[in-house]
């Protein structure tokens, strides 16, 4: 193995154990504004669909007639039945095969019918797919019962949404709670666009699976507030970071928690969208499927991009916020001004060296005593050369 193999390979290790420390500065909140675009896009993108497609609505929401025709031994396809139903005058909402080999069957959704229509159809389908008219099942949902459903679905959300904030405002404070709100919006409009993008049906179960998201969303968000809290409550006793780089360091420190806790979610939702839908043609699973695989990720992603960036635009809104980074700004001007005057002054006089002058500066800035800041091997031997003056009075050993 090459030398510049081995050196790649021991960066790519050290910076998977700054991660798994917590040790990492990446950058989250300094490119705040390149991930708002980001999500300001897709958004578009998907709100453009939304209006544009809309929504596939199952019989649980939209009201009609669902037959489910067994085609475990029939030769026809789905798209042989759909024609069928649509020959005998039926306004076909949607279909769809699930399950496989002997257990495969069609789902034909068509809209509401009386019942000598309904009665009709059932027979064309039967022909078209050779089977008895006695073995294909009936379903029957009334509009009036969709719109129940739907309204029923609709004051779940709202009376999550409200609980999430008043435990975040509680709990924390009330720009966490806006940034927690505003994740979980972005990351249902993003969900609800992704399923007008691919056409996947809406029934009971995508809303089920909405709910567990945005549960999901939340958990990730408040293990972030609750680090950024932490780090953050005696800032502005401080003058060494300013409250993004407080925030910052937060995210950082939890980002290894949010990718675990996001793997060990989606990959078993991926084995069942792909495995059991894709190959093995469990359809009904996927749409509980798809809405978990799409919002865990878009929730991951808001918690870590999108949320505790938030705060901070909001945090930096306040004069108080504002005041405290002014000072820490004044202070790194101040140290950077001072730093070289000290030097070149200590080097005309021929007093110590770079290294010396760089200790005395953080003990100044920091108010840290001198001698914690001496090298480990000498402090723990006591030696050194003769003693000489810093400048400020003060004796140390000089190397």
């Amino acid at each position: 193995m090459s030398t510049k193999q081995t050196e790649q390979g021991e960066k790519r290790l050290n910076v998977f154990s700054q991660l798994y420390r917590g040790e990492t500065d990446f950058q989250f909140v300094k490119h705040r504004k390149k991930f708002y675009l980001a999500s300001a896009i897709v958004i578009l993108g998907l709100a453009i669909v939304m209006l544009t497609k809309g929504f596939v609505f199952g019989i649980d929401f939209a009201g009609g007639v669902q037959y489910n025709v067994p085609a475990g031994e029939t030769t026809a396809t789905l798209e042989d039945v759909e024609g069928a139903a649509a020959g005998a005058g039926a306004d076909v909402a949607s279909g769809q095969v699930i399950g496989s080999g002997e257990d495969r069957s069609y789902i034909v959704r068509i809209g509401e019918l009386d019942t000598d229509e309904a009665a009709e159809i059932r027979a064309a389908i039967a022909d078209a797919a050779g089977v008895g008219s006695d073995s294909i099942s009936v379903s029957e949902v009334s509009a009036t019962w969709g719109k129940s459903v739907s309204r029923q679905a609709l004051i779940a959300l709202a009376v999550f949404m409200v609980l999430v904030a008043a435990f975040i405002w509680v709990r924390f404070e009330r720009r966490m709670a806006l940034a927690a709100i505003a994740a979980l919006i972005h990351d249902l409009v993003l969900t609800a666009g992704f399923y007008a993008l691919v056409g996947f049906e809406i029934t009971p179960s995508t809303i089920v699976g909405m709910l567990t998201i945005l549960g999901y969303s939340l958990y990730d968000t408040v293990v972030v507030f609750d680090k950024v809290q932490e780090n953050t409550a005696q800032l502005l006793q401080t003058r060494s970071k300013t409250f993004a780089e407080g925030v910052n360091d937060a995210i950082n420190q939890t980002l290894m928690r949010s990718i675990n806790t996001s793997l060990i979610g989606v990959l078993p939702v991926a084995a069942l969208l792909f495995v059991g839908v894709g190959l093995l043609g469990v359809g009904t699973l996927k749409d509980l499927a798809l809405v978990l695989f799409v919002g865990m990720i878009v929730g991951a992603y808001s918690s870590i991009f999108l949320a505790a960036p938030w705060v901070v635009d909001m945090a930096e809104r306040g004069a108080v916020i504002r005041r405290h980074n002014q000072k820490v700004a004044s202070k790194r001007a101040g140290t950077e001004d001072e730093k070289p005057a000290r030097k070149t002054a200590k080097a005309a006089a021929g007093e110590g060296t770079d290294e010396d002058d760089d200790r005395l500066v953080l003990a100044k800035s920091e108010d840290i005593p001198l001698e914690l800041l001496e090298e480990p091997e000498k402090a723990a031997s006591g030696s050194g050369g003769p003693n000489r003056s810093t400048g400020g009075g003060k004796k140390r050993k000089r190397r």
